[in-house]
């Protein structure tokens, strides 16, 4: 039963704060909106702080998983498609974390030093999925270029989110559209065959 508490208290948690921003939902709204005492809440989570944590730590595993060492074989454009459809979906689960970033790292020392973590490790995973289609021939780009490349894509897929709620306030997040726009960065770059199958899958997505 405990456990189950404490799992309704992230799962509501997670709905508010992205909701709302965490910023504008107190421990005790949580607690009546679950029905259950501010009391019971602090026994499973002393903080909101402790909260937030344990929240990131489940973002954190799903983007650990997702950024793990790609298979022994050059990508093709539908992993990387798939890769950061997934990786958006994710984001989108948890954009609270990217809505209110910069207020978030500020409070939480320990949260700024694992999500620039997070960060790196995109990078690499990123340079990682294009090295591979360089090597195959599929892309064409220098080193300054494809760094350029790289930082772009986690620029974008970054900050999307929040262009996307201001731009379209109401809308849920729409990671086939994220993709898409982080697919344009890498599209001029790309040769032959992988350009034909780069336009085949943004004409689907359209």
């Amino acid at each position: 039963m405990a456990k189950n508490t404490r799992e309704r208290i992230l799962a509501m948690a997670l709905v508010l704060f992205n909701e709302d921003g965490e910023p504008h939902v107190t421990t005790n709204r949580i607690a009546d909106e679950l029905e259950i005492s501010p009391g019971n809440l602090h026994y499973h989570f002393k903080t909101k702080g402790d909260l937030i944590d344990a929240l990131f730590s489940a973002y954190e595993g799903r983007m650990l998983s997702l950024l793990a060492t790609p298979e022994e074989r050059d990508p093709e454009i539908e992993d990387i498609w798939l890769f950061m459809h997934l990786a958006f979906e994710t984001i989108g689960e948890f954009r609270f974390f990217y809505r209110d970033l910069t207020d978030l790292c500020s409070r939480f020392r320990g949260l700024h030093h694992r999500f620039r973590g997070i960060l790196k490790l995109s990078m690499d995973t990123a340079k990682g999925l294009l090295e591979g289609m360089a090597r195959s021939g599929q892309l064409e780009a220098n080193d300054i270029e494809l760094d350029a490349i790289v930082r772009n894509i986690i620029l974008v897929s970054t900050f999307w989110l929040a262009f996307d709620q201001v731009l379209e306030r109401e809308s849920d997040p729409r990671p086939g559209r994220a993709v898409a726009q982080v697919m344009s960065i890498v599209s001029p770059y790309l040769k032959g065959r992988a350009r034909l199958e780069m336009e085949a899958l943004a004409s689907a997505y359209r």
